[in-house]
Protein backbone atom coordinates (compact mmCIF):
# COMPACT_ATOMS: atom_id res chain seq x y z
CA UNK A 1 0.00 0.00 0.00
CA UNK A 2 2.83 2.38 0.93
CA UNK A 3 4.70 1.27 -2.46
CA UNK A 4 1.54 2.05 -4.59
CA UNK A 5 0.74 5.66 -2.28
CA UNK A 6 4.68 6.59 -3.32
CA UNK A 7 3.73 5.98 -7.11
CA UNK A 8 1.04 7.92 -6.65
CA UNK A 9 2.62 10.80 -5.21
CA UNK A 10 5.36 10.57 -7.59
CA UNK A 11 3.15 10.28 -10.61
CA UNK A 12 1.41 13.53 -9.10
CA UNK A 13 4.25 15.55 -8.35
CA UNK A 14 6.13 14.46 -12.23
CA UNK A 15 4.46 15.19 -15.44
CA UNK A 16 3.10 11.91 -15.91
CA UNK A 17 -0.42 11.80 -14.86
CA UNK A 18 -1.52 9.58 -16.99
CA UNK A 19 -2.33 7.30 -14.23
CA UNK A 20 -5.06 9.40 -12.90
CA UNK A 21 -7.06 9.65 -15.95
CA UNK A 22 -9.90 7.79 -15.28
CA UNK A 23 -11.09 7.46 -19.08
CA UNK A 24 -9.85 9.32 -22.22
CA UNK A 25 -10.98 12.76 -22.69
CA UNK A 26 -12.99 14.37 -25.52
CA UNK A 27 -11.17 15.39 -28.80
CA UNK A 28 -11.69 18.84 -27.38
CA UNK A 29 -9.09 18.55 -24.74
CA UNK A 30 -7.27 15.37 -25.12
CA UNK A 31 -4.57 17.36 -26.13
CA UNK A 32 -3.83 18.88 -23.08
CA UNK A 33 -5.48 15.87 -20.45
CA UNK A 34 -1.94 15.88 -19.07
CA UNK A 35 -2.13 19.26 -17.72
CA UNK A 36 -4.48 18.21 -14.55
CA UNK A 37 -4.52 21.63 -12.97
CA UNK A 38 -6.10 23.25 -15.91
CA UNK A 39 -9.23 22.08 -15.21
CA UNK A 40 -8.96 20.22 -11.58
CA UNK A 41 -8.55 21.43 -8.24
CA UNK A 42 -5.81 20.43 -6.27
CA UNK A 43 -8.13 17.37 -4.29
CA UNK A 44 -9.40 16.36 -8.29
CA UNK A 45 -12.69 18.63 -8.19
CA UNK A 46 -13.92 20.38 -11.37
CA UNK A 47 -12.91 24.30 -11.37
CA UNK A 48 -16.56 25.93 -11.54
CA UNK A 49 -14.43 28.56 -14.03
CA UNK A 50 -11.94 26.58 -15.46
CA UNK A 51 -14.18 26.09 -18.53
CA UNK A 52 -14.54 29.73 -19.09
CA UNK A 53 -11.49 30.43 -19.05
CA UNK A 54 -10.88 28.97 -22.63
CA UNK A 55 -14.11 29.24 -23.79
CA UNK A 56 -15.72 32.65 -22.23
CA UNK A 57 -14.39 35.23 -25.05
CA UNK A 58 -16.22 32.95 -27.93
CA UNK A 59 -19.21 32.52 -25.43
CA UNK A 60 -19.53 36.34 -25.51
CA UNK A 61 -18.55 36.99 -28.94
CA UNK A 62 -21.44 34.41 -30.24
CA UNK A 63 -24.01 36.37 -27.50
CA UNK A 64 -24.58 33.01 -25.76
CA UNK A 65 -28.53 31.77 -26.21
CA UNK A 66 -28.18 30.23 -23.06
CA UNK A 67 -26.48 32.04 -20.73
CA UNK A 68 -26.30 31.74 -16.94
CA UNK A 69 -27.98 34.68 -16.21
CA UNK A 70 -30.78 34.11 -18.15
CA UNK A 71 -31.61 31.22 -15.27
CA UNK A 72 -30.70 33.61 -12.29
CA UNK A 73 -33.73 35.21 -13.29
CA UNK A 74 -36.14 34.47 -11.03
CA UNK A 75 -38.61 34.01 -13.98
CA UNK A 76 -36.86 30.98 -15.00
CA UNK A 77 -35.89 29.46 -11.90
CA UNK A 78 -38.11 26.78 -12.18
CA UNK A 79 -36.27 25.52 -15.12
CA UNK A 80 -33.19 24.46 -12.60
CA UNK A 81 -35.07 22.00 -11.42
CA UNK A 82 -35.29 20.24 -14.49
CA UNK A 83 -31.78 20.91 -15.39
CA UNK A 84 -28.62 22.54 -14.11
CA UNK A 85 -27.58 24.30 -17.12
CA UNK A 86 -25.70 26.95 -15.04
CA UNK A 87 -23.02 24.47 -14.72
CA UNK A 88 -21.19 23.77 -17.69
CA UNK A 89 -20.38 20.04 -16.29
CA UNK A 90 -24.16 19.35 -16.73
CA UNK A 91 -23.80 18.44 -20.65
CA UNK A 92 -20.53 18.54 -20.77
CA UNK A 93 -18.93 15.31 -18.79
CA UNK A 94 -14.60 14.40 -19.53
CA UNK A 95 -13.44 10.55 -19.30
CA UNK A 96 -16.97 9.57 -20.67
CA UNK A 97 -16.42 8.20 -24.40
CA UNK A 98 -18.99 5.69 -23.68
CA UNK A 99 -21.48 8.55 -23.13
CA UNK A 100 -20.18 11.45 -25.43
CA UNK A 101 -21.47 12.68 -28.47
CA UNK A 102 -20.58 15.35 -30.68
CA UNK A 103 -19.84 18.50 -29.18
CA UNK A 104 -18.80 17.18 -26.26
CA UNK A 105 -21.85 16.35 -24.80
CA UNK A 106 -22.81 13.62 -22.46
CA UNK A 107 -27.01 14.22 -21.32
CA UNK A 108 -29.56 12.12 -24.33
CA UNK A 109 -29.94 13.58 -27.64
CA UNK A 110 -33.55 15.10 -26.83
CA UNK A 111 -32.18 17.21 -23.87
CA UNK A 112 -34.12 20.30 -25.26
CA UNK A 113 -37.60 18.89 -24.19
CA UNK A 114 -36.70 19.37 -20.40
CA UNK A 115 -37.27 23.62 -21.13
CA UNK A 116 -39.56 22.86 -24.34
CA UNK A 117 -41.75 20.38 -24.31
CA UNK A 118 -44.70 22.76 -25.37
CA UNK A 119 -42.66 24.30 -28.59
CA UNK A 120 -45.62 22.46 -30.80
CA UNK A 121 -47.96 24.33 -29.06
CA UNK A 122 -46.29 27.44 -29.61
CA UNK A 123 -44.33 27.18 -33.28
CA UNK A 124 -47.27 24.59 -35.00
CA UNK A 125 -44.38 24.13 -37.44
CA UNK A 126 -42.29 21.98 -35.19
CA UNK A 127 -44.98 19.09 -34.72
CA UNK A 128 -43.73 16.88 -36.93
CA UNK A 129 -39.74 16.71 -35.56
CA UNK A 130 -38.71 14.75 -32.38
CA UNK A 131 -37.00 16.97 -30.18
CA UNK A 132 -33.58 14.38 -30.94
CA UNK A 133 -33.64 16.79 -34.17
CA UNK A 134 -32.98 19.43 -32.28
CA UNK A 135 -29.19 20.01 -32.52
CA UNK A 136 -28.92 18.05 -35.95
CA UNK A 137 -29.44 19.26 -39.39
CA UNK A 138 -27.99 23.09 -38.67
CA UNK A 139 -31.98 23.86 -37.06
CA UNK A 140 -30.52 25.10 -33.87
CA UNK A 141 -27.24 25.08 -31.56
CA UNK A 142 -27.46 25.48 -27.18
CA UNK A 143 -24.76 28.54 -27.27
CA UNK A 144 -24.23 30.13 -30.79
CA UNK A 145 -27.39 30.61 -33.12
CA UNK A 146 -25.96 33.44 -34.94
CA UNK A 147 -26.36 32.25 -38.25
CA UNK A 148 -29.70 29.82 -36.99
CA UNK A 149 -31.40 32.88 -35.59
CA UNK A 150 -35.06 33.70 -37.16
CA UNK A 151 -34.46 37.30 -37.97
CA UNK A 152 -30.88 35.84 -39.84
CA UNK A 153 -32.92 33.41 -41.78
CA UNK A 154 -35.30 35.93 -42.65
CA UNK A 155 -32.86 38.31 -44.27
CA UNK A 156 -31.35 35.84 -46.02
CA UNK A 157 -34.15 34.22 -47.94
CA UNK A 158 -34.24 33.10 -51.53
CA UNK A 159 -30.38 34.58 -52.06
CA UNK A 160 -29.01 32.13 -54.80
CA UNK A 161 -26.55 28.92 -54.52
CA UNK A 162 -23.57 31.06 -55.49
CA UNK A 163 -23.37 34.80 -54.76
CA UNK A 164 -23.45 36.97 -57.87
CA UNK A 165 -19.67 38.90 -56.59
CA UNK A 166 -17.91 36.21 -54.38
CA UNK A 167 -15.43 37.11 -51.85
CA UNK A 168 -12.40 34.26 -50.79
CA UNK A 169 -9.61 35.06 -48.07
CA UNK A 170 -7.57 35.71 -51.07
CA UNK A 171 -3.79 35.80 -51.91
CA UNK A 172 -1.68 37.93 -49.51
CA UNK A 173 -0.50 40.94 -51.10
CA UNK A 174 3.42 40.98 -52.93
CA UNK A 175 5.72 41.51 -50.32
CA UNK A 176 8.09 44.76 -51.06
CA UNK A 177 10.96 44.03 -53.60
CA UNK A 178 13.11 46.18 -51.89
CA UNK A 179 13.66 47.23 -48.16
CA UNK A 180 16.33 49.66 -48.05
CA UNK A 181 18.64 47.74 -45.80
CA UNK A 182 21.62 45.54 -46.68
CA UNK A 183 23.17 42.56 -45.73
CA UNK A 184 26.18 44.56 -44.05
CA UNK A 185 24.09 46.18 -41.85
CA UNK A 186 22.73 43.17 -40.32
CA UNK A 187 26.23 41.01 -40.33
CA UNK A 188 26.09 42.04 -36.85
CA UNK A 189 22.82 40.70 -35.96
CA UNK A 190 23.45 37.28 -37.24
CA UNK A 191 26.79 36.54 -36.59
CA UNK A 192 26.68 32.84 -35.34
CA UNK A 193 25.37 32.48 -38.79
CA UNK A 194 27.40 30.27 -40.89
CA UNK A 195 27.81 32.30 -44.11
CA UNK A 196 26.30 31.05 -46.87
CA UNK A 197 22.92 30.35 -44.56
CA UNK A 198 23.60 34.26 -43.40
CA UNK A 199 23.40 35.41 -47.16
CA UNK A 200 20.62 33.52 -47.79
CA UNK A 201 18.45 34.26 -44.80
CA UNK A 202 19.21 38.31 -45.31
CA UNK A 203 17.95 37.55 -48.90
CA UNK A 204 14.79 36.29 -47.91
CA UNK A 205 14.31 38.45 -45.31
CA UNK A 206 14.98 41.50 -47.35
CA UNK A 207 11.99 41.23 -49.52
CA UNK A 208 10.07 40.37 -46.67
CA UNK A 209 7.51 42.64 -44.57
CA UNK A 210 9.58 42.69 -42.13
CA UNK A 211 12.52 44.47 -43.97
CA UNK A 212 10.01 46.59 -44.79
CA UNK A 213 8.78 47.56 -41.77
CA UNK A 214 11.99 47.96 -40.00
CA UNK A 215 12.52 44.27 -37.68
CA UNK A 216 16.03 42.96 -38.46
CA UNK A 217 17.55 39.81 -36.86
CA UNK A 218 17.32 40.89 -33.33
CA UNK A 219 13.64 42.06 -34.02
CA UNK A 220 13.01 38.10 -33.48
CA UNK A 221 16.11 35.65 -32.18
CA UNK A 222 16.65 38.25 -28.98
CA UNK A 223 12.82 38.85 -28.34
CA UNK A 224 12.94 36.48 -25.63
CA UNK A 225 16.35 38.76 -24.16
CA UNK A 226 18.92 36.31 -25.74
CA UNK A 227 20.05 34.91 -29.17
CA UNK A 228 17.64 31.98 -30.16
CA UNK A 229 18.22 30.51 -32.82
CA UNK A 230 14.92 29.19 -33.71
CA UNK A 231 12.33 31.40 -32.24
CA UNK A 232 9.19 30.41 -30.72
CA UNK A 233 5.70 31.73 -30.59
CA UNK A 234 6.95 34.00 -28.02
CA UNK A 235 9.09 36.42 -30.43
CA UNK A 236 6.17 36.34 -32.71
CA UNK A 237 3.58 37.52 -29.54
CA UNK A 238 5.12 41.09 -29.26
CA UNK A 239 3.76 41.91 -33.12
CA UNK A 240 1.32 39.35 -33.89
CA UNK A 241 -0.72 39.02 -30.23
CA UNK A 242 -4.15 38.46 -31.68
CA UNK A 243 -2.56 35.41 -33.77
CA UNK A 244 -0.70 34.43 -31.39
CA UNK A 245 -3.62 34.20 -29.13
CA UNK A 246 -5.75 32.31 -31.68
CA UNK A 247 -3.10 30.14 -32.34
CA UNK A 248 -2.98 29.03 -28.71
CA UNK A 249 -6.34 28.64 -27.99
CA UNK A 250 -6.22 26.32 -31.37
CA UNK A 251 -5.35 23.02 -31.60
CA UNK A 252 -1.80 23.69 -32.98
CA UNK A 253 -1.07 25.38 -30.25
CA UNK A 254 -3.11 24.25 -27.08
CA UNK A 255 -0.29 22.05 -25.74
CA UNK A 256 2.26 25.38 -25.38
CA UNK A 257 -0.26 27.42 -23.57
CA UNK A 258 -1.12 24.22 -21.44
CA UNK A 259 3.13 24.22 -20.65
CA UNK A 260 3.14 20.83 -22.36
CA UNK A 261 5.68 20.08 -25.02
CA UNK A 262 4.76 21.32 -28.74
CA UNK A 263 1.81 19.46 -30.98
CA UNK A 264 3.06 16.64 -32.79
CA UNK A 265 1.03 15.38 -35.79
CA UNK A 266 1.79 11.63 -34.30
CA UNK A 267 -0.53 13.00 -30.95
CA UNK A 268 -3.37 13.46 -33.52
CA UNK A 269 -6.33 11.95 -32.95
CA UNK A 270 -7.54 12.47 -37.07
CA UNK A 271 -5.52 10.98 -39.67
CA UNK A 272 -2.36 12.40 -40.24
CA UNK A 273 0.89 11.85 -43.01
CA UNK A 274 3.14 9.14 -41.05
CA UNK A 275 6.17 11.12 -42.93
CA UNK A 276 5.25 14.17 -40.49
CA UNK A 277 4.50 12.03 -37.42
CA UNK A 278 7.45 13.61 -35.43
CA UNK A 279 7.16 17.74 -36.36
CA UNK A 280 6.86 19.70 -33.71
CA UNK A 281 4.01 22.64 -34.56
CA UNK A 282 5.25 25.94 -34.30
CA UNK A 283 4.59 29.25 -36.24
CA UNK A 284 7.45 28.12 -38.55
CA UNK A 285 5.78 24.85 -39.39
CA UNK A 286 2.96 27.30 -41.48
CA UNK A 287 5.24 30.35 -42.14
CA UNK A 288 8.84 30.70 -43.17
CA UNK A 289 11.50 31.99 -41.07
CA UNK A 290 12.66 34.60 -43.51
CA UNK A 291 10.75 34.89 -46.31
CA UNK A 292 6.59 35.26 -46.98
CA UNK A 293 5.43 31.98 -48.64
CA UNK A 294 1.69 32.70 -48.95
CA UNK A 295 1.24 30.04 -51.13
CA UNK A 296 2.82 28.02 -48.81
CA UNK A 297 0.85 28.68 -45.35
CA UNK A 298 -2.67 28.53 -46.54
CA UNK A 299 -2.54 25.40 -48.78
CA UNK A 300 0.79 23.19 -48.88
CA UNK A 301 2.01 23.28 -44.99
CA UNK A 302 -1.47 22.14 -44.21
CA UNK A 303 -1.40 19.03 -46.75
CA UNK A 304 2.07 18.47 -44.86
CA UNK A 305 0.27 17.02 -42.00
CA UNK A 306 -3.47 16.27 -42.76
CA UNK A 307 -4.67 13.05 -44.64
CA UNK A 308 -8.02 13.04 -43.70
CA UNK A 309 -10.81 12.77 -46.59
CA UNK A 310 -11.72 16.06 -45.95
CA UNK A 311 -8.25 17.01 -47.06
CA UNK A 312 -7.04 14.72 -49.34
CA UNK A 313 -10.54 15.44 -51.83
CA UNK A 314 -9.44 19.21 -51.57
CA UNK A 315 -6.58 19.46 -54.85
CA UNK A 316 -9.49 17.87 -57.23
CA UNK A 317 -12.32 20.39 -55.76
CA UNK A 318 -14.19 23.27 -57.24
CA UNK A 319 -12.20 25.37 -54.04
CA UNK A 320 -8.89 23.95 -54.85
CA UNK A 321 -9.10 24.76 -58.88
CA UNK A 322 -10.28 28.93 -57.78
CA UNK A 323 -7.07 28.79 -55.71
CA UNK A 324 -4.55 27.56 -58.59
CA UNK A 325 -6.34 30.44 -60.65
CA UNK A 326 -5.75 33.36 -58.23
CA UNK A 327 -2.07 32.27 -57.86
CA UNK A 328 -1.66 31.78 -61.70
CA UNK A 329 -3.29 35.36 -61.27
CA UNK A 330 -5.67 33.71 -63.75
CA UNK A 331 -8.61 34.77 -60.93
CA UNK A 332 -9.30 37.94 -59.23
CA UNK A 333 -8.00 38.71 -56.03
CA UNK A 334 -10.23 37.01 -53.39
CA UNK A 335 -11.64 34.55 -55.53
CA UNK A 336 -9.73 31.50 -54.35
CA UNK A 337 -10.44 29.59 -52.14
CA UNK A 338 -7.53 27.66 -50.19
CA UNK A 339 -7.57 25.80 -46.44
CA UNK A 340 -7.10 29.15 -44.49
CA UNK A 341 -9.58 30.66 -46.12
CA UNK A 342 -12.16 28.69 -44.77
CA UNK A 343 -10.12 27.37 -42.27
CA UNK A 344 -8.34 30.53 -40.70
CA UNK A 345 -10.53 32.99 -41.92
CA UNK A 346 -9.99 36.88 -41.51
CA UNK A 347 -11.96 38.61 -38.28
CA UNK A 348 -12.35 42.27 -36.91
CA UNK A 349 -9.96 42.50 -34.12
CA UNK A 350 -13.25 44.31 -32.28
CA UNK A 351 -16.90 44.62 -33.35
CA UNK A 352 -16.21 48.61 -34.06
CA UNK A 353 -12.39 47.79 -35.52
CA UNK A 354 -11.51 48.26 -39.15
CA UNK A 355 -8.80 46.69 -38.82
CA UNK A 356 -8.31 42.67 -39.17
CA UNK A 357 -6.38 39.56 -38.28
CA UNK A 358 -5.98 35.78 -39.72
CA UNK A 359 -7.78 33.78 -36.90
CA UNK A 360 -4.85 31.35 -35.90
CA UNK A 361 -7.49 29.05 -33.89
CA UNK A 362 -8.30 26.50 -36.66
CA UNK A 363 -11.17 25.50 -34.70
CA UNK A 364 -12.91 28.20 -33.87
CA UNK A 365 -15.87 28.23 -36.89
CA UNK A 366 -15.98 24.11 -36.55
CA UNK A 367 -17.76 23.86 -33.34
CA UNK A 368 -20.31 23.24 -34.41
CA UNK A 369 -19.79 23.71 -38.22
CA UNK A 370 -22.41 26.16 -38.78
CA UNK A 371 -20.35 28.97 -36.93
CA UNK A 372 -18.44 29.27 -40.73
CA UNK A 373 -21.70 30.19 -42.01
CA UNK A 374 -21.21 33.83 -41.44
CA UNK A 375 -17.55 34.32 -41.36
CA UNK A 376 -16.90 32.18 -44.45
CA UNK A 377 -19.85 30.17 -46.55
CA UNK A 378 -21.45 33.91 -47.01
CA UNK A 379 -18.54 35.30 -48.61
CA UNK A 380 -19.82 33.14 -51.79
CA UNK A 381 -22.78 31.40 -51.49
CA UNK A 382 -26.23 32.47 -50.07
CA UNK A 383 -27.46 31.28 -46.95
CA UNK A 384 -29.83 27.92 -47.64
CA UNK A 385 -27.26 26.25 -49.83
CA UNK A 386 -24.54 26.83 -46.88
CA UNK A 387 -27.33 25.31 -44.44
CA UNK A 388 -27.05 22.22 -47.11
CA UNK A 389 -23.64 21.86 -47.67
CA UNK A 390 -22.38 22.03 -44.04
CA UNK A 391 -25.60 19.51 -42.89
CA UNK A 392 -24.35 16.80 -45.78
CA UNK A 393 -21.63 14.98 -43.66
CA UNK A 394 -20.67 12.83 -46.81
CA UNK A 395 -20.66 16.55 -48.52
CA UNK A 396 -17.90 17.34 -46.54
CA UNK A 397 -16.12 14.07 -46.69
CA UNK A 398 -15.47 15.01 -50.08
CA UNK A 399 -14.87 18.43 -50.17
CA UNK A 400 -17.61 19.83 -51.59
CA UNK A 401 -17.12 18.45 -54.85
CA UNK A 402 -21.15 17.92 -55.68
CA UNK A 403 -24.34 19.26 -54.94
CA UNK A 404 -26.48 18.87 -51.17
CA UNK A 405 -28.19 15.85 -50.89
CA UNK A 406 -30.70 17.00 -48.35
CA UNK A 407 -32.41 20.23 -47.63
CA UNK A 408 -32.52 22.43 -44.01
CA UNK A 409 -36.22 23.09 -43.85
CA UNK A 410 -35.58 26.36 -41.76
CA UNK A 411 -35.72 28.97 -44.30
CA UNK A 412 -39.13 27.33 -45.73
CA UNK A 413 -40.95 27.15 -42.18
CA UNK A 414 -39.09 31.03 -41.21
CA UNK A 415 -40.45 32.39 -44.94
CA UNK A 416 -43.84 30.64 -44.32
CA UNK A 417 -44.23 31.98 -40.73
CA UNK A 418 -43.27 35.48 -41.72
CA UNK A 419 -46.10 34.97 -44.90
CA UNK A 420 -48.82 34.03 -42.89
CA UNK A 421 -47.88 36.77 -40.06
CA UNK A 422 -48.05 39.76 -42.60
CA UNK A 423 -51.11 37.99 -44.32
CA UNK A 424 -52.59 38.45 -40.68
CA UNK A 425 -51.42 42.09 -40.39
CA UNK A 426 -53.28 42.91 -43.63
CA UNK A 427 -56.65 41.85 -42.52
CA UNK A 428 -56.30 43.30 -39.48
CA UNK A 429 -55.82 46.83 -41.11
CA UNK A 430 -58.51 49.51 -41.36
Amino acid sequence: MLALAGYLLGALVSKDRQVFLPGPTTHGHYQIELDCNACHTPMMGVKVDACEQCHGAELTEADDSHPAAKFRDPRNAELLTRIQVTHCVTCHVEHRPELTRSMGVTLPEDYCVRCHEDIAQERPNHAAYGFETCLNGACHNFHDNRALSEDFLAEHLHEPAMLAEPVGGGVAKGAPTSSGWTAAEHDADAAEIDGAALERAVSEWSASRHAAAGVNCRGCHEAEQRWVARPTHTACQSCHGAEVEGYLRGRHGMRLQAGLSPMQPGLARLPMRDDAASLSLGCGSCHGAHEERPHVSAVSACMTCHDDAHSRAYEGSKHAASWRREVAGEGAQGTGVSCATCHLPAVRTSPAAAASHTQHNQNDNLRPNEKMIRSVCMQCHGLQFALDALADSELVRRNFQGLPSKTIESLRMVAQKRSVTADNTREDEP
